[in-house]
C-alpha cells in the first residue's frame, strides 16, 4: 500500500529545532514498536514529506502553533510571526502528492501544528494539548485520506491489512 509518512519520523532533520522524531532511534519507543514501524515501512511504498518544509519554512525555525482552529486559520511562531500561508501551502502540497500517487493513508507526527491527527498544542506555547488536528492532517482527512500518528502503529497495521 502507498503510505505518506512525515519525514521527521523517518529520521530526516526537518523539525523546527533542526532535529528529527525518528521512531527507529527514539528511546521512548519499545523494541516491538520500532520493529512494527520498520515492518510497516518495509512492507509498503513510502512517500516522505514534511509539509512545513514543503510550505517554504526553513530548518531550524521558530516553533509554531495554531492560534485559530477555525477558518480563517492562523498559525503563529512563538515570536508572533504569521506563518499560516506556509502551513496551508504545505498541506496543499501533501494533498496533491496523495492525489497524484493514489495514497489513501498517512502516518504523521503527533501533536504537530501540521501533522497532529488527534491532539495539538493550544496556541499559547505552554505545552498544553487540546483536541484538534494540524492543518495537513485536517486537509487529508477531509479528502478521505486516513491519518495515523506514530503512537497508533498497531491501528495502522490493522488498517493496511484490512484495506490491502
Amino acid at each position: 500500500m502507498k503510505l505518506l509518512v512525515s519525514s521527521c519520523l523517518l529520521g530526516e532533520d526537518v523539525r523546527y529545532d533542526g532535529g528529527n522524531s525518528s521512531v527507529a532511534f527514539n528511546p521512548k519507543f519499545s523494541f516491538s514498536s520500532k520493529e512494527l514501524f520498520m515492518d510497516i515501512l518495509c512492507d509498503n511504498e513510502v512517500y516522505s514529506l514534511c509539509p512545513e518544509v514543503k510550505g517554504g519554512l526553513s530548518t531550524p525555525r521558530d516553533p509554531a502553533e495554531i492560534t485559530s482552529l477555525e477558518k480563517p486559520f492562523k498559525v503563529e511562531t512563538i515570536n508572533k510571526e504569521d506563518v499560516t500561508i506556509n502551513f496551508l501551502l504545505g498541506a496543499k502540497k501533501a494533498l496533491e502528492l496523495c492525489q497524484e500517487e493514489g495514497i489513501k493513508v498517512a502516518l504523521l507526527k503527533s501533536k504537530s501544528p501540521s501533522c497532529g491527527n488527534t491532539k495539538i498544542y493550544d496556541g499559547t506555547f505552554s505545552n498544553n494539548l487540546v483536541e484538534g488536528q494540524g492543518l495537513t492532517a485536517r486537509l487529508l482527512s477531509e479528502n478521505e485520506i486516513t491519518v495515523f500518528n506514530e503512537t497508533q502503529l498497531k491501528e495502522l497495521q490493522q488498517f493496511i491489512k484490512t484495506n490491502s
